[in-house]
């Protein structure tokens, strides 16, 4: 009976915990047992196909559902203008800070180069035709394009249905309905996925051990240093010159948020904060409209976090397999990641799913992808804390350019001055 009731006050571990287990037995038994552990490559496999299955449709209803959002955040006016080009000028930086990052540091460049093949970077090694790329954003047929996973023509035509759908009115509701219940089934079968994280990376590194031997492995610790060292000069670079810009209390809002950007960063999921932050917000002198506005659009299209992981995980696997980038290379890459990384919700490990879907529209094979995903938790933390970080940082600047941010100093002086 003790035992029993022993047994029931088990607590299961977390997922965190359970890919650690996962990633050791798959170290040991590939090192232990090369045959095994080469047998093992397909559960890695079918934990990767299990969350590329749901890249497309989850990524579709999002564009169409973050159109109707911004139409209706018109009455915004100037807010609405400004939120959308601090998002996009201050994402598109940090990508492009990133991607010179990872190529000065050539981070992942001598990892397994010897034993992958680079055919499949054949595409990316070479010149990609401007023209060409623009023309492709238009489909000629949007059925072929969903077959295909051509992320740029759907993303492109999920673009012209949600302004289609503002355009029609009432009429509207019955698919923007669907759309918000396929977004969340969809979110739903990631997690799912994600739940069998632990069975797909004990696959991967047994097979990975068994075939390439410990020391390639304990290789990738470069790119959790440099994805860390990314995240720390944004944080405390970056971020701050952007506050010193709009003349923001930058450590002050971090000393009033830090509590809040720790707890994403322990619970590897920035949503859970979203409320609290939101409130944290109006107390250090945000207007209620502009904080709820602005944080929330934020947690759609300024992941700051994300943006940095997915360009350092891009150039590690480009890196991997000796591909270059010329100019047209790097602007192409840098307007596709712009887009891709704000086609996802901030859910845990969502940057994976937007990285493979990077990799697919690059040409990357996945085998290189797979070999972040044993790692994801690393990062995972540093990138979701960054996220709230950049989302607490947005509605401050925005409340400051329309002189609309009190500090409580200033708050207390006016119920003062009243009261006289």
């Amino acid at each position: 009976m003790e035992l029993l009731e022993k047994i029931k006050q088990f607590k299961k571990p977390g997922l965190m915990m359970q890919v650690l287990i996962g990633a050791l037995i798959g170290i040991l038994v590939g090192y232990f047992s090369p045959k095994i552990g080469i047998e093992t490559e397909f559960l890695g496999t079918l934990f990767m196909n299990s969350i590329q299955m749901v890249i497309v449709p989850l990524i579709f209803p999002l564009i169409v559902l973050a159109i109707v959002e911004i139409s209706k955040a018109k009455r915004f006016g100037r807010v609405a203008l400004k939120s959308f080009g601090y998002f996009f000028i201050v994402t598109t930086g940090l990508i492009i800070m990133t991607l010179l990052i990872g190529v000065w540091s050539n981070v992942g460049n001598g990892f397994l180069v010897d034993s992958i093949s680079t055919e499949a970077l054949n595409g990316i090694a070479n010149s990609i035709d401007f023209r060409t790329f623009l023309l492709g954003i238009v489909p000629s047929n949007v059925f072929q394009a969903f077959a295909d996973g051509n992320l740029l023509p759907i993303i492109f035509f999920g673009i012209f249905l949600g302004v289609s759908l503002v355009a029609i009115g009432e009429q509207a509701k019955p698919v923007i309905t669907f759309f918000d219940a396929w977004s969340k089934a969809m979110f739903k079968m990631v997690n799912y996925a994600i739940a069998i994280a632990p069975i797909g990376v004990f696959g991967f590194l047994a097979y990975d051990v068994a075939t390439y031997g410990v020391g390639n492995l304990l290789s990738l610790g470069q790119f959790v240093l440099w994805a860390y060292i990314a995240y720390a000069l944004v944080a405390f670079i970056v971020y701050p010159l952007v506050g010193l810009l709009f003349k923001v209390p930058y450590f002050s809002l971090m000393k009033e948020t830090g509590d809040l950007s720790l707890l994403a960063f322990s619970a590897g999921s920035s949503s859970i904060v979203l409320p609290s932050l939101i409130e944290r917000l109006k107390k250090f002198g945000v207007p209620e409209s502009i904080a709820s506005f602005v944080t929330s659009l934020g947690y759609s299209f300024n992941l700051g976090g994300a943006a940095v992981y997915t360009s350092m995980a891009v150039m590690f696997v480009i890196n991997l397999y000796g591909a270059t980038l010329n100019m047209t290379d790097f602007i192409v890459l840098t307007l596709f990641l712009t887009i891709i990384t704000k086609s996802i919700a901030a859910v845990p490990s969502g940057a994976v799913v937007v990285l493979l879907a990077s990799a697919t529209q690059l040409g990357l094979p996945p085998q290189g992808v797979a070999l972040l995903v044993s790692i994801d938790f690393f990062v995972n933390a540093g990138r979701t804390a960054l996220n709230v970080v950049g989302n607490a940082l947005a509605p401050v600047v925005i409340a400051k350019s329309e002189g609309q941010f009190k500090t409580i100093e200033q708050t207390v002086r006016n119920k003062a001055t009243k009261s006289a």
